[in-house]
């Protein structure tokens, strides 16, 4: 399996940082999908992750779990498709790698999803990190036919058909959501045995499930404070499972917003002025972060206004390593 720092851009023990690829609001176009990519690489940035989102329901059913007041962030209002921003994105760089942050496992056929993940692992010739989650929202669930209930279950089953297609030899899956009758799958990802595979996960049951099956843990939209204990959790679950807790790496997702002052009082992590967000991503970093995923779709308009603002929030990271 490829190594997670093969593209680092650290050489001593601080995290990787990693921006969210242009995908959303402004940037849901093509021509800025590549030209972020290979500026992005350029700038010495370690990755770059896509997200999953389907729609925006006018009147939601459900809140969104990842902002103070439920409402869905304006930029996610219109979102490019994963796999063709990371497939243009792979065409458009040679070094960089390329992540998701999180696609809906449950949402897709799972046969369907390792053949894609395939072609983009292979376009990339093996920079891509595979992110699953659950997701949240009953309207997407409901706008894409897939069920809602015993998604935890799923996922389980989803990652083992994802293994036995990415595994050498014939692929046979007899399980009890999913089927595949002993078949030769061709071709295979060009990273062995799989991608790494990162899972989002907050309950304890699915904090187990990255215990049990992960490379890694994406958590988005924590307090900064709760990440800590929850990634010992997981190390100490992963012993427990008689996996080695330092295989599994710490991958945090910063949901960031830019302000042009500082905000006062009970702030959101990783909103404020550039200099509180900084403080932000340096708490992330003591607390483990093996990397950190910054997004800045939401407070800047172009390309170049977003690596702007990426590098003054992570030169002070950089500089702390």
């Amino acid at each position: 399996m490829t190594d997670f720092t093969a593209s680092s851009n650290f050489t001593g023990a601080g995290p990787r940082v990693g921006l969210a690829l242009a995908q959303c609001g402004p940037f849901a176009d093509p021509a800025a999908v590549i030209d972020m990519a290979a500026k992005a690489e350029r700038s010495g940035f370690a990755s770059l992750w896509v997200m999953d989102r389907v729609l925006a329901p006018l009147e939601p059913r459900t809140p969104y779990p990842a902002s103070m007041n439920g409402e869905l962030p304006a930029e996610q209002y219109s979102v490019l498709d994963p796999f063709v921003a990371l497939t243009l994105a792979a065409t458009a760089t040679e070094r960089i790698r390329l992540g998701t942050s999180v696609l809906v496992a449950p949402w897709y056929s799972p046969l369907l999803l390792a053949r894609t993940l395939t072609a983009i692992d292979l376009a990339s010739h093996g920079r891509l990190s595979v992110g699953l989650g659950l997701g949240w929202s009953v309207d997407e669930y409901d706008a894409v036919c897939a069920p809602l209930d015993h998604r935890g279950g799923r996922l389980d089953e989803i990652i083992d058909v994802l293994e036995a297609i990415w595994a050498d030899g014939v692929t046979h899956v007899d399980g009890e959501r999913y089927e595949i009758a002993p078949s030769e799958i061709l071709p295979k990802p060009a990273q062995r045995p799989r991608p790494p595979l990162l899972l989002a996960a907050y309950t304890p049951s699915a904090l187990d499930r990255v215990a049990r099956r992960a490379d890694a843990w994406i958590p988005a939209g924590l307090p900064i404070e709760a990440i800590g204990p929850m990634f010992g959790a997981v190390r100490d679950m992963a012993a427990g499972h008689g996996r080695d807790p330092d295989a599994i790496e710490l991958v945090v997702r910063a949901n960031a917003s830019i302000s042009s002052r500082s905000l006062d009082g009970d702030r959101p992590a990783y909103h404020g002025s550039i200099e509180q967000v900084a403080d932000d991503l340096d708490a992330t970093r003591r607390v483990g972060a093996h990397e950190i995923v910054v997004d800045l779709q939401g407070s800047a308009g172009t390309v170049d206004e977003l690596l702007g603002l990426a590098t003054a929030v992570t030169s002070p990271l950089l500089a702390a390593v």
